[in-house]
């Protein structure tokens, strides 16, 4: 029996700190929080600020000292199997192809003990490398939560080495697609800029001169009002390398609510835009972002192999309204 405990957190705002929200401050500061979950903590009286209960819309000052206090349960001694249903795209003796529902995370990690697609995987076979630990199970490589499409998850460990080598070497063919804001100007290019995890979120990766080298390829597929479709190829893998160069570029992924995606973006703002934008963001709640197509040296094979899939429904619902303008 998991007993429950608590974690403290307490936060203290400088002079010269903006105006903000006390949901919208934690939800920024606390690794793997929601908004939603911030203001039920809040409601639950677990938040306090000098001392004091207040509502998920006090207006911080500066000086203001936040306590927060967060009850968890502990971390179950393993990942548990539970029957979730899995879109399979491939799979052999050595791999499995899964395609990712927006919405999943990949693994069981703190705040997120069940209902993901290890848990999936668990319930589905027993057949999954073990070069990590159980909650990475099968897991070679990771997408976010909130972007849908193709994962390559390995059976053994001998498997798993081979392909996580291919993503240690930048050898695997990865193909997004996405709907973003704005027009390019050149309708095909490459995106260079170093990306680290930002000093004032932690939950946020940034472009910084002392970061990690990143490059992604774009090239223009359709392009409508305020909005186009392209396509990405990643010359390196890193966190949100996609949404951060994209935002960086002044192109942010829309529907994305961490780097930009939710705001108008290169056009004027009218009345009329205004809903129609809001419509739109009805459609598509998270990053217009998919996870297409990979490709990569089998193996056991060692012949290339390939796998594409089709765009999500809410994806398709967005291209099918942006056609009709």
């Amino acid at each position: 029996m998991n007993l429950i405990t608590e974690k403290r957190l307490r936060f203290e705002i400088p002079d010269g700190k903006k105006k903000e929200r006390l949901d919208v401050f934690l939800t920024h500061a606390i690794l793997n929080a929601t908004r939603t979950k911030i203001q039920h903590l809040i409601k639950s009286g677990l938040v306090r600020v000098n001392d004091n209960t207040v509502k998920a819309s006090y207006i911080l000052n500066p000086s203001d000292i936040i306590n927060v206090t967060i009850p968890i349960s502990p971390r179950p001694e393993k990942a548990e199997p539970e029957n979730i249903p899995l879109d399979i795209v491939y799979e052999d003796n050595d791999l499995i192809i899964i395609n990712k529902p927006a919405g999943m995370v990949v693994h069981p990690a703190y705040g997120n003990y069940h209902g993901t697609l290890v848990n999936a995987l668990l319930h589905y076979t027993k057949e999954l490398s073990r070069l990590r630990d159980d909650y990475r199970a099968g897991i070679v490589h990771r997408i976010d939560k909130d972007t849908s499409g193709l994962l390559v998850v390995a059976k053994d460990d001998k498997a798993h080495q081979k392909i996580a080598a291919q993503f240690s070497y930048h050898s695997i063919e990865r193909e997004y697609w996405a709907i973003v804001w704005g027009s390019f100007d050149e309708k095909s290019g490459l995106i260079e800029a170093n990306l680290g995890r930002s000093k004032y979120d932690r939950k946020k990766i940034t472009v910084v001169r002392e970061g990690k080298y990143a490059a992604t390829f774009y090239e223009v597929l359709e392009e409508f009002e305020f909005l186009s479709l392209i396509k990405l190829k990643l010359k390196t893998g890193r966190t949100h390398q996609i949404r951060v160069h994209l935002s960086y570029n002044h192109h942010p992924v829309f529907g994305d609510p961490t780097y930009g995606g939710r705001k108008i973006q290169n056009v004027q703002v009218t009345a009329t835009l205004k809903q129609h934008v809001n419509n739109l963001l009805e459609i598509m709640p998270r990053q217009a972002l998919h996870a297409k197509t990979i490709g990569f040296i089998h193996p056991t094979t060692n012949q290339f192999v390939k796998f594409n899939s089709e765009l999500p429904d809410d994806m398709y619902k967005l291209l099918a309204n942006l056609r009709k303008v």
